[in-house]
């Protein structure tokens, strides 16, 4: 998916570049450069803006939902192209967004795994498929191409010793979440790449086994990060510092309070927002997954996937540096300190 986008990515930005953030007008009386955020959301589930909006700490500024997404990718291209105001992906694709010259910085942590919070892939339980190389030939329903999911697995061929041209022949199948339990079990795919209430009502239901997980490889890891492009902190100073704090207070909200607090105000977002979507997901939510206090991004975050897309020769030597990806600057952990 973000293969062939990248194709036309550089048109794409060209053409649209002008639409990158909302244009700034007068200073509002707060000081703030905009009080509307435009973003994507998930069914079911509740962002860190949403939870910051829901807090207070987004106040005055408000968020304009104009739809869903399940792709990460396509989440940070909608920001690069002026469609939405921010969006967030896993911190390899924004590796690759950044190759393609799309201007855009990552400002905040969102999402990660850890013991409570992980992707697992799974086989049926009387699956053959027992290691790396069983995998040849095998189809692998993963949400979308270019990012977490199909980094891990590929990461995991290499370890068991593949070879790329082995490794090409490991199809990734871009399944729905909500759907990839059930593409396993009717044999569609061989392995189901599952997280959360997804993967724990998998379990539940039984009749699957686990492959390997994410954090089998990395250890507990912040995956993915929040974007905004370069012309939006530009022209929008004190509202980036602004919607980046209250995310990051959103984020160190959850990592303070109870699991109970955390469902409960979930689930009186889902319910306020009328969606007409089913909140029972988020009953199951355990933890954010991110690492560090408040979202705070280190270097070997994006480091980790520089380094792995030059292997894959996805990427040149040199041609993204992690340090031009990100910055704490807005971030009022970044110091220790949050007002």
């Amino acid at each position: 998916m973000i293969r062939r986008r990248h194709a036309l990515l550089p048109v794409l930005l060209a053409t649209t570049l002008a639409a990158c953030g909302s244009a700034s007008g007068a200073a509002t009386p707060g000081g703030l450069e905009l009080t509307e955020l435009r973003y994507q959301g998930s069914v079911g589930a509740v962002s860190f803006p949403e939870l910051a909006e829901e807090l207070g700490y987004l106040a005055p500024i408000k968020l304009k939902w104009i739809g869903n997404t399940i792709s990460g990718p396509q989440d940070i291209q909608a920001a690069a192209t002026g469609q939405t105001d921010f969006g967030g992906a896993f911190d390899g694709a924004i590796v690759k967004l950044a190759a393609a010259k799309a201007p855009i910085k990552a400002v905040v942590g969102y999402y990660g795994s850890d013991k409570d919070s992980y992707v697992g892939y799974y086989v049926a339980g009387g699956s053959p498929i027992k290691g790396p190389r069983d995998l040849i030939g095998k189809k692998i329903g993963v949400n979308t191409l270019g990012a977490h999911l199909e980094a891990v697995v590929k990461e995991y061929l290499k370890r068991g010793g593949l070879t790329p041209q082995e490794i090409a022949k490991v199809e990734l199948v871009v399944v729905p979440p909500v759907n990839t339990e059930q593409a396993l079990r009717q044999g569609q795919i061989d392995v189901a790449a599952l997280s959360g209430i997804l993967r724990d009502k998998a379990l539940e239901r039984g009749g699957i086994r686990p492959l390997f997980k994410d954090i089998d490889l990395f250890g507990p890891f912040t995956a993915g990060s929040v974007v905004l492009t370069e012309r939006f902190i530009q022209r929008n100073p004190n509202t980036t510092r602004k919607f980046v704090a209250a995310f990051a207070k959103a984020v160190e909200w959850t990592q303070t309070h109870s699991r109970e607090e955390v469902v409960a105000e979930y689930k009186k977002i889902i319910a306020a927002r009328g969606r007409n979507e089913d909140a029972g997901g988020v009953a199951f939510w355990k933890s954010s997954g991110v690492a560090n206090k408040g979202g705070v991004i280190d270097a070997k975050e994006f480091q980790t996937w520089i380094d792995w897309l030059q292997r894959e020769g996805e990427i040149k030597p040199g041609q993204v540096k992690a340090a031009d990806l990100y910055t704490n600057q807005y971030n009022p952990f970044a110091s220790g300190s949050a007002s």
